[in-house]
């Protein structure tokens, strides 16, 4: 980055405080960032089935027109749990803007103007590109390995056959489907937080071309770690993350020429 000038250096020393108005207004923020959630959590709580029935509806699709088809749940307190799991879940997709802006109006004193310009833009593409992986793993792939674990249903085919069928527990599939979603949205961040190593200097275009092959071996590991275990699934997050990894070179590359060009006009404005 850039180095401060003596504007913005006068800028930070102004809103320097003391140690406990630092204390004092971090505990405001982690205040207000939990009454939020919980505010959240109480109105997702509130629609917690048809939030559920919302998650629910790629079996349900999977399962139209099969008769006795049904989910599940054990033990007598396992679906008020799961309503209360849907109501964190829901919460915790509502209140992160609020919690992240707390957050940021928290750091952003601390940092200099041209910081400030440098990583917002970071900031705000961060929930763009969680909602994208959510998307794509709701839309597009949790569909496709629902069909494949419906595939290992054995139907009763004759007197020596002991037929199996697919009985969803409630508790079960939400944990299933939120840990999807939580997967895909965090990988589909490696843009943005490689973009962002590269603004500040710490990784650059060439360097991570140079590993694009290790890059990839890892991309297929983690693919096939939290996906479920058919190939489909695993390409289907495998194939976009080497994309993504690609676009992260190329916006590095772009950071990179726009940094040049900064320290370029930086030093013909000093001659």
């Amino acid at each position: 980055m850039a180095d401060p000038t003596p504007d913005e250096e006068a800028e930070l020393e102004a809103s320097k405080a003391p140690l406990l108005e630092h204390l004092v207004e971090l505990r405001n923020r982690i205040i207000r960032s939990v009454i939020a959630f919980l505010v959240c959590f109480i109105v997702c709580f509130a629609f917690a089935r048809p939030i559920f029935q919302f998650l629910t509806e790629p079996l349900a699709h999977a399962l139209a027109g099969q008769a006795n088809r049904q989910m599940i749940f054990t033990a007598l307190y396992e679906q008020f749990f799961t309503y209360v799991k849907v109501g964190m879940f829901g919460a915790i997709c509502l209140a992160f803007p609020y919690m992240a802006s707390q957050l940021w109006l928290f750091i952003a004193p601390g940092l200099y103007k041209h910081e400030r310009r440098a990583i917002l833009p970071f900031l705000l593409a961060t929930p763009v590109m969680f909602i994208i992986g959510a998307a794509f793993v709701y839309y597009l792939m949790l569909p496709r390995a629902i069909q494949f674990f419906l595939s290992y249903e054995i139907p009763s085919g004759g007197p020596n056959t002991i037929a199996i069928q697919l009985m969803p527990r409630v508790g079960e599939y939400l944990s299933f489907v939120m840990t999807l979603i939580f997967a895909f949205g965090f990988c589909f961040e490696m843009p943005v937080l490689l973009t962002l190593l590269g603004r500040v200097g710490i990784v650059t275009s060439k360097g991570l071309a140079g590993v694009r092959r290790y890059a990839i071996v890892g991309v297929f590991v983690v693919a096939a770690v939290v996906t479920p275990p058919d190939v489909f699934s695993q390409l289907s997050l495998a194939i976009p993350l080497v994309a993504l990894y690609e676009i992260s070179i190329l916006c590095v590359k772009l950071m990179e020429k726009q940094r040049a060009a900064e320290e370029a006009k930086a030093a013909a404005a000093t001659t």
